[in-house]
């Protein structure tokens, strides 16, 4: 199977995590060398090759590690993208973390909550899967730029 190669956007921010992830376990490198490791990660000999091969422009509108906001089940959320996929026609599978807990009950006598949503958006950042009065069940606002 082969694995697409991510812009180079991507593979940047790829190296900006893996620096910030090895400064957090105490190990300090430069972000010339997170790249390089980067680089050979995806079996390049080095940077400026695997840059070279690289395509400018995102293939995904949403990947792992992505902050956005929005609406599930009518509620606001600011989440966390723990995964994503590239589906037919556009679509992407994605699973949220919210950073805070969603009932989903609108009942006074009990809740419900939710941390975690397993959803499929459209181009515009909707599901198809709606509630009873015709909402979608996720609606994305806003991808959050630096994460």
């Amino acid at each position: 199977m082969d694995i697409p190669l991510p812009s180079r956007a991507a593979l940047k921010a790829h190296a900006k995590r893996l620096r910030g992830a090895l400064a957090d376990a105490g190990t300090t490198i430069t972000h010339a060398q997170a790249l390089e490791a980067v680089a050979r990660q995806w079996g390049a000999r080095d940077w400026n090759t695997l840059s070279a091969r690289a395509h400018d422009a995102p293939q995904h509108a949403y990947h792992p590690g992505q902050r956005v906001t929005g609406r599930y089940l009518g509620h606001r959320f600011a989440a966390s993208v723990k995964a994503a996929r590239l589906m037919p026609g556009g679509r992407h599978a994605l699973t949220l973390r919210f950073d805070d807990a969603v009932d989903v009950v609108t009942s006074q006598h009990f809740s419900a909550w939710r941390r975690q949503v397993n959803c499929v958006v459209d181009r515009t950042g909707r599901t198809e899967r709606k509630t009873s009065d015709g909402q979608p069940h996720v609606v994305i606002h806003a991808a959050l730029a630096g994460a």
